[in-house]
């Protein structure tokens, strides 16, 4: 029993022992651990900023064939797809209850015309016989009287044929301009309903060779935009292919969308004319638009991961701090995030890039490092992947453009990397964008 006491106080103090000497090496083996981040040159491109936004196809043109009596459809001379002509009849409409009135109508014109033409003539008889002296003034006046009023009578009987021919030929729906019959929402033997308010669509013809595409732009991108803007036009039925086209009306009043809650979406509907229309497009078709606000030829760039915060006079504050555990941004705790974040706030932010130098603080990385040092910039307008820089870098200097939480947490100003692949030396693409390094950080 003594014995195995014994043995057990031998052998606790070096199994404590052991586990130090281990968690010792974890410890340094994770201190250690490299980083890898991504990284590209500075480089000169053209940067085009665009406008996205989405809506449907529709014709710039389209009428909207309606009644403006009350009848029977009794014959659709077309149908959807069938081209049409001004003038071209398409549509009739019983006309049993107009016609009596228009020939009433045309009775009336008729015995009017014949009592003027016998008032007419007795008067001249009465003109007559009073120039000879052989009636009185007052049985003159009378006749003339008599005539004025058979005129009132025959005009008022043609006014109202006029009328009833009028609403006789609107039983006749012709089209009134060239173009397609897109659809027809009546057949024949159903009721047409007119009025001169809110009348049934009996038909609508559109003029499909010039086409647009309504979309609905955010507030805050529509005062970037003007009429006459350069469009790309993507329609979904059309893959793999860009039409163009240009902004030809933008909305003075906006339109709210309630998205529940509080939240509020403000767009402005904008249109956009298609310079070129393909075959057999269809109103209706959804499509995306990419408006071309703004385009910088040759300019400075920077890709849009490698833009990162940091207090104003970072550099100058940490620049002997090349120890992460004595940097805001060394620190891994989870818990301290918002306390980093209130920290960038209250410290003036600017924007900022890593840019990789051979030399720091008067000494010169060893073979196969770089130091990474914050560098303030100034940016422009942005593509899709890149911004156009104002001023802050040069071309065919190289930059970090590693992952968010190595750019605006772990990297500190004057670390030292290790550069797996320099881009100057890569011999493939030259787009950046696509050719990418690896860099890991180190001591």
């Amino acid at each position: 029993m003594l014995n195995t006491l014994k043995k057990k106080k031998v052998w606790i103090p070096l199994l404590i022992l052991i586990l130090a000497i281990t968690g010792y090496f974890t410890t340094v083996a994770n201190s250690d651990k490299d980083i890898y981040v991504d990284a590209e040159l500075v480089e000169l491109r053209d940067i085009v900023h665009k406008v996205n936004a989405s809506g449907k196809i529709q014709p710039e043109e389209e009428v909207q064939i309606t009644s403006t009596i009350t009848g029977w459809i009794t014959e659709i001379t077309v149908m959807e797809g069938d081209t049409v002509e001004p003038g071209q009849h398409l549509i009739s409409i019983d006309e049993k209850q107009i016609r009596p009135r228009y020939n009433n109508a045309l009775s009336q014109v008729k015995s009017s015309e014949a009592n003027l033409w016998k008032v007419k003539s007795q008067m001249d008889r009465t003109k007559s016989l009073f120039s000879q002296n052989l009636i009185s003034k007052q049985e003159l006046e009378q006749i003339e009287a008599s005539y004025q009023i058979a005129l009132s009578q025959s005009e008022q009987s043609n006014a109202n044929l006029l009328s009833a021919e009028d609403e006789l030929s609107k039983t006749r729906l012709t089209a009134p301009k060239y173009g397609i019959v897109t659809s027809i929402t009546k057949e024949e033997g159903e009721m047409a309903v007119g009025g001169m308010f809110n009348p049934g669509v009996l038909m609508t013809v559109a003029d499909l060779s010039r086409m647009e595409v309504e979309v609905d732009v955010n507030e805050n991108d529509v005062v970037n935009i003007e009429v006459g803007d350069t469009s790309e036009i993507e329609i979904d039925a059309y893959p793999d292919t860009v039409f163009y086209g240009v902004i030809s009306e933008i909305a003075h009043t906006a339109q709210s969308l309630n998205m529940g809650g509080q939240q509020q979406v403000t767009n402005f509907k904008v249109k956009v004319k298609m310079l070129s229309v393909p075959d057999k497009i269809r109103p209706g078709m959804s499509s995306t638009v990419n408006i071309i606000s703004e385009t910088i030829r040759n300019a400075l760039s920077i890709p849009i991961q490698s833009l990162t915060s940091r207090p104003e006079n970072y550099s100058e504050i940490n620049a002997n701090e090349k120890d992460p555990k004595k940097n805001r941004w060394g620190n891994n705790d989870e818990k301290d995030d918002e306390k980093d974040e209130n920290f960038l706030t209250k410290k003036n932010p600017i924007d900022v890039v890593f840019v990789l130098e051979d030399e720091f603080d008067g000494e010169t990385a060893p073979e196969g490092k770089k130091y990474a040092l914050v560098r303030p910039i100034d940016v422009d307008i942005s593509s899709e992947n890149h911004y156009a820089v104002k001023s802050g870098v040069s071309e065919n200097e190289m930059i970090v453009t590693g992952g968010y939480r190595i750019l605006s947490k772990e990297l500190n100003h004057g670390m030292l990397v290790s550069v797996k692949s320099d881009p100057r030396e890569d011999d493939g693409d030259k787009d950046r964008n696509r050719s990418r390094i690896r860099i890991k950080i180190g001591n």
